[in-house]
């Protein structure tokens, strides 16, 4: 293994001495760093790893990322799915996809030879494999959990409403979900991904009491189904303030938990138990989109000189959440230069 491959191991499995490695959350900013259209890297998977490769060579980080967008599972099971406009990330077009139970029989099981993107993904994961897994960590996005994703196909307000009005047809829905989300996690593991990541960030805004008893016992389950399938690091993402509900997300029993810059970085520490990696959280937009350099290396240090007297070993800075596409080069090339430096 290469030195960044080495870092960001060291960093998951606590070892102590480590460098600290540093792998924002870049997916469209790839894009921009590559100079290709937003519809060639979310829809052909020579175009998103080439991206990939060009944004590693230019900032030479120790963890890439591949992921379309927020929707590749959520086409898998038959949502409408694509561009609002020119240059517009894809999410979901039309009615939703699930409303009734009789919608929900129309799910397919989930095959990830031949679903939505699924294939593209994992060609597009492949070829970044095959080209950089050697010197680097390379994160594997199987996309959304199951409360997310039914949040997808249900529509926001839906679920919502649904939670209290048809709990059965919420957990049906969420069970269909989970059978995704091992798939498409377990495909991208055997295509060569070191770590596995999905997001629910819908589940934060359930409320403490409803998120416990809603969303956290199916990522437990699918955390654990990952883990025994591939034997492979799993992460959890929730974006926003989720200090309410850390614990419940440690219990949820990730490897990684990323952190979005609302989360006060040393509450974090002092919350989650040291066995689980925290990855983050340097705001994406306020500073590392739209504040100076001299910013970028103030709040880069500041995160690591709370992680160093926490005394926690596993830690990767990043980004709290995905880069804007419009992030400065300078911002990013600051941040990389303060962590290298310690």
């Amino acid at each position: 293994m290469a030195p960044a491959h080495q870092r960001v191991h060291a960093a998951l499995h606590g070892l102590p001495g480590a460098a600290v490695p540093v792998g924002p959350l870049a997916v469209h900013f790839c894009a921009r760093a590559a100079g290709v259209s937003l519809d060639t890297y979310t829809a052909q998977a020579r175009g998103l790893a080439e991206s990939v490769l060009r944004y590693y060579e230019r900032f030479q980080p120790d963890a890439v990322w591949v992921s379309a967008d927020t929707w590749v599972s959520a086409q898998a099971m038959g949502a409408t799915v694509g561009s609002p406009g020119p240059e517009q990330p894809w999410c979901g077009l039309g009615p939703p996809r699930v409303r009734s139970r009789h919608d929900l029989a129309r799910i397919p099981p989930p095959d990830p030879e031949t679903q939505g993107r699924y294939p593209l993904m994992i060609e597009a994961l492949g070829r970044v494999v095959a080209a950089l897994g050697r010197q680097v960590c390379v994160v594997g996005c199987f996309d959304q959990y199951p409360f997310s994703l039914a949040a997808a196909l249900m529509g926001l307000d839906g679920i919502m409403l649904a939670v209290h009005d048809d709990p059965d047809l919420v957990a049906a829905l969420m069970e269909r979900g989970l059978e995704y989300g091992l798939a498409y996690g377990r495909a991208l593991s055997d295509a060569g991904a070191h770590l596995l990541s999905g997001g629910d960030s819908p589940a934060g805004l359930l409320g403490p009491q409803r998120y416990r008893a809603v969303a956290l016992p199916f990522e437990r389950r699918l955390i654990q189904a990952l883990q025994a399938a591939t034997r492979k690091p799993v992460s959890l993402h929730l974006c926003g303030d989720t200090r309410a509900i850390l614990a419940d997300l440690a219990s949820a029993g990730p490897d990684v938990l990323e952190l979005d810059h609302q989360v006060d970085l040393g509450a974090a520490c002092r919350t989650v138990p040291t066995s689980i990696a925290l990855w983050g959280n340097l705001d994406p937009v306020g500073l590392l989109a739209r504040g100076t350099p001299a910013e970028v290396e103030r709040a880069t240090r500041d995160a690591l000189a709370v992680v160093r007297a926490s005394g926690r070993a596993r830690f990767v800075l990043s980004s709290g959440c995905t880069l804007a596409i419009d992030t400065p080069f300078a911002n990013l090339d600051r941040m990389f230069a303060t962590a290298r430096r310690g």
